[in-house]
């Protein structure tokens, strides 16, 4: 039960990691290049971070699990 809930909140707190970055990279917070390719390869990696956070948001509420199945 206890490693349920830590799975839980381990879970909610990489998604909100992944949307923060997301939202960084998106609003250049690190001070990059504003040249061509740096601009879009912080787009890319932001969409990329946002994507990868709403999809575990969807396995979190889904339940899916890829370490233990339970049969």
């Amino acid at each position: 039960m206890i490693l349920k809930v830590l799975r839980v909140f381990f879970g909610v707190f990489m998604i909100g990691v992944y949307l923060c970055m997301a939202v960084l990279m998106a609003m250049n917070t690190f001070d990059w290049d504003n040249t061509m390719f740096w601009r879009c390869a912080r787009w890319f990696m932001a969409v990329v971070f946002g994507l990868y956070g709403f999809y575990r948001c969807y396995r979190l509420v889904k339940g899916i699990d890829y370490y233990h199945h339970e049969r």
